[in-house]
C-alpha cells in the first residue's frame, strides 16, 4: 500500500482573496486600454484560480497604514478572505508625522482582526526607494531612515504572529529601471508581474496551493512612450517632488545635524585624563 500523506502537508487551495493597500495596491503603473488599472491584485488572484465574485480590493491612492485599519478593513474582513494582501507603508514615510510605533499597532490590529476567519495574511516589507527615484542627498538619507524604520516595524508584527512576507528589497529586478512605471514610483506592468510573482512565491511556501504561477511576460497593457517620461517628470514629478520634499525637509535637517554633531565630537581631542592623587607619605 502506498505511504498516506499527511492532510497537513497539502497544500491550500484559496477560494478569496482581499488586496489592502495603496495606489501600487490599485495597481497603478499598470494601465489597461478601457479597463483602467491591472496591477499586482489580478495577477495574484489568476495565479491562485480565485473564482469569480472571490477578489476583493479595498486600495484606494495615497492610503496609509491608519487608512486600512480604519477605511480598509471592514470591508477586507467581511469578505472572510482566504489570504490578504497588505501592500502599504510608503506613504506614511513620507510625511512630517510619520510614527513607527503607531503603524505596527495598526498592522497588529490588521492582523488580529482577520485571524479569526483563517486568513493568511501577508504584508511587504519595503525597498530604498531612493535609488529609484534618486533623491537629493539630504532628502534620500531621511527616506531611507524612515523606510529603516518603517521595516523595522513591520517585521516586528511579522515576527509577533509568525507570518508570510515578502521582501521588495531582495526581489531580483526590483532597482532595475524596467521594473518602474514612468513615475519612478510605481512598478511597471513588468513590475507589477515581478511583485505578484512573489507574492505568489511566498503564499505557495506556507502551504497556499498556486495552480498557475505569474507569468512575467508583459501583455495587454500600455507601454509607455519616451513623451511620457518627459511629460511626467514636467508636469508631476517635480511639483510632487516639491511637495513631499517639504514634508520632508525638517526631518532631513535633523539628521545632518546629528550626523554633523556625530563628526565634531568625533574631532575632538581626548579629554585629559585627571593627575593621579599625590602619595601619602607616612609620618
Amino acid at each position: 500500500m502506498s505511504e498516506q500523506i499527511p492532510l497537513t502537508t497539502l497544500p491550500r487551495r484559496a477560494e478569496r482573496l482581499a488586496v489592502l493597500g495603496d495606489s501600487t495596491a490599485v495597481g497603478l503603473g499598470d494601465p489597461v486600454p478601457g479597463r483602467g488599472w491591472r496591477g499586482v491584485g489580478p495577477f495574484v488572484a489568476a495565479a491562485l484560480g480565485i473564482p469569480p465574485g472571490g477578489y476583493l480590493n479595498t486600495a484606494f491612492t495615497g492610503a496609509r497604514m491608519k487608512c486600512v485599519r480604519t477605511d480598509q478593513l471592514p470591508a477586507a474582513a467581511a469578505h472572510r478572505p482566504d489570504v490578504a494582501l497588505v501592500i502599504v507603508g510608503m506613504n506614511d514615510t513620507l510625511r512630517s508625522d510619520f510614527d513607527a510605533a503607531a503603524i505596527a499597532a495598526d498592522l497588529d490590529h490588521v492582523v488580529t482582526t482577520l485571524a479569526p476567519h483563517g486568513t493568511t495574511v501577508v504584508p511587504v516589507r519595503f525597498h530604498d526607494h531612493g535609488r529609484v527615484f534618486r533623491l537629493p542627498r539630504p532628502l534620500y538619507r531621511a527616506l531611507k531612515a524612515r523606510i529603516d524604520e518603517l521595516n523595522t516595524a513591520i517585521d516586528s508584527v511579522v515576527r509577533r504572529h509568525e507570518l508570510p512576507c515578502l521582501d521588495l528589497d531582495a526581489l531580483p529586478g526590483a532597482y532595475d529601471l524596467s521594473s518602474w512605471s514612468v513615475d519612478r514610483l510605481h512598478p511597471s506592468e513588468l513590475g507589477h508581474r515581478m511583485l505578484a510573482d512573489g507574492l505568489t512565491v511566498v503564499l505557495a511556501r506556507h502551504g497556499i496551493l498556486v495552480p498557475e504561477p505569474v507569468s512575467l511576460v508583459c501583455s495587454g497593457g500600455i507601454r509607455p512612450r519616451t513623451i511620457d517620461h518627459v511629460g511626467w517628470l514636467v508636469l508631476k514629478g517635480i511639483p510632487w517632488l516639491w511637495r513631499r520634499g517639504r514634508d520632508l525637509l525638517p526631518y532631513a535637517a535633523g539628521i545632518m545635524a546629528s550626523a554633523a554633531m556625530a563628526a565634531w565630537r568625533a574631532d575632538q581631542p581626548a579629554a585629559v585624563e585627571a593627575a593621579p592623587a599625590p602619595v601619602q607619605r607616612a609620618s
